[in-house]
């Protein structure tokens, strides 16, 4: 761990003990440099990382002040145990009913089909379909096309990572690439570190490969709790940690960039690959894009696996990891499992790609997601109970609803699907089927009067169910 990490965490001790009040003023630079002996680039960048996690703000010739939403003093609590995971019967006795066309899909995992340009990506696709060279089909075995590798590795430039063609692999999805680096960085019976919550299809992949996994708290707002993590690697022989710190599945929370660099240090100080859910990085709603963990990956530690089934070509089910130092063992892995990924898809989006105009679908792309959550959010507001709270992602199509006491998400959704409207509860999204009271809410389709409708029916099921409103 580095100087200025080292006095960012005990600084945030201070905060969390109450020693450093809400509202008070952190010790100048000058003091912390006499005190610790450092330099003032050092106090300068701890701070900078406690003003990431929302614990300082800076203010104009005054300095540093403890925020007034620091988190208040708390118990440490133990790290929890590694666990098998069996989630699968509950995940898709679930899922089953967000499948149906006909139900109000705000349970789904899926944006809408309607918001992708998939009639020029048909006209791509039959082009190089007549055109395609045989030999493409040995060529294009894994790794993957070069031509479309050398296009993402284009795309992560511009994200500020430095990644060559040859670390990256194809595959058939982000959820084989996800498999693929869990099969390669683990063996049966070895510990993953997962949030929680998490997106399900981790804790099914854990499941279906015999792994344990050990759940590490991630907050709707600040996300990823590092000083628990830290505490669960010193306590348990973890072998892999599996996250998605950019519009996490499904709190919809992006991780400070600040916070996202020392996780990387403290993984890479102890040798401990990093499988990142990155599947949403591209949908951000600001000016800028948020930095992406590979940013600060300087060991080849960092699997990162994306796709552009949520971009570009849901149904296309075309994705890649970026597996740094583990890209051989992972192409030979997918050799052995499912040989290649559709050579034709491969071109048809290659050749998409260097039309240029994928930069100005994301653009519209954003714009109306970002629409449709405030749609949604006004709709909340309106009709949920004023207890309820929910998260605003910067980015994605996915929000994360805490219910009031004596409200239950299971029940929820089952009442939910008995009127054609589909939720994600809670209990999915954990090892113990914990978050009874939460569900996760899906903006990626048009809003709707039906849509509106069925917000509104949720909203008076909640009540019922707290006991008001009958």
């Amino acid at each position: 761990m580095r100087l200025y990490e080292r006095l960012a965490r005990d600084l945030e001790t201070l905060i969390r003990e109450g020693t450093l009040r809400a509202g008070s003023r952190a010790p100048s630079i000058r003091q912390l440099c006499r005190e610790r002996a450092t330099s003032p680039a050092s106090v300068v960048r701890a701070y900078e990382l406690l003003e990431a996690r929302g614990l300082l703000e800076s203010r104009a010739r005054s300095g540093f002040f403890v925020t007034a939403a620091a988190p208040p003093p708390r118990s440490v609590p133990k790290p929890r145990r590694p666990e098998h995971v069996d989630v699968s019967e509950l995940v898709f006795q679930i899922l089953e009913g967000t499948r149906a066309h006909a139900n109000v899909p705000l349970g789904s995992a899926f944006p809408s089909p309607e918001l992708f340009p998939l009639e020029q990506l048909g006209q791509h696709l039959a082009h190089v379909s007549r055109h395609l060279d045989p030999w493409s089909t040995v060529e294009h075995l894994p790794p993957g096309s070069l031509e479309l590798r050398t296009r993402i590795a284009q795309r992560y430039r511009l994200m500020g990572a430095e990644v060559s063609p040859d670390e990256i692999v194809v595959t058939a999805g982000a959820l084989e690439a996800l498999n693929l680096a869990l099969q390669v960085v683990t063996a049966p019976d070895d510990v993953v570190a997962i949030e929680a919550p998490s997106f399900y299809g981790c804790l099914q992949a854990i499941e279906g490969a015999g792994r344990r996994a050990v759940e590490i708290p991630t907050h709707p707002q600040h996300g990823l709790d590092l000083q628990a993590l830290e505490r669960t690697l010193q306590r348990v022989a973890v072998k892999a940690c599996w996250f998605m710190t950019t519009f996490h599945n499904p709190l919809g929370l992006t991780l400070a960039s600040g916070a996202k660099q020392e996780l990387v240090s403290m993984l890479a100080a102890r040798g401990i690959p990093l499988i990142e859910d990155d599947v949403y990085s591209e949908l951000y709603f600001g000016r800028e894009r948020p930095r992406i963990t590979k940013v600060w990956d300087r060991q080849g530690l960092v699997l990162d696996c994306g796709s552009f089934a949520k971009s570009l070509a849901p149904g296309y089910r075309l994705g890649w990891v970026a597996a740094g130092r583990f890209a051989t063992a992972v192409r030979n892995r997918k050799i052995t499992t499912s040989l290649a990924t559709s050579i034709p898809i491969q071109a048809a989006v290659s050749r998409y790609l260097a039309t240029g105009v994928y930069d100005r679908h994301l653009g519209r792309l954003r714009r109306t997601l970002a629409g449709q959550q405030q749609r949604l959010v006004d709709a909340l507001e309106r009709h949920f109970p004023q207890e309820c709270r929910w998260t605003l992602p910067a980015g994605g199509y996915q929000l994360w609803v805490q219910l009031p006491a004596g409200a239950d998400a299971l029940q929820l959704q089952a009442r939910a699907l008995d009127e054609d409207i589909s939720i994600a509860p809670g209990p999915i999204f954990s090892v113990r089927r914990e978050f009874s009271r939460a569900v996760r809410l899906n903006y990626g389709h048009p809003w709707t009067e039906r849509t509106e409708a069925a917000v509104r029916l949720l909203g008076k099921m909640i009540k019922s169910q707290c006991g008001r409103g009958r």
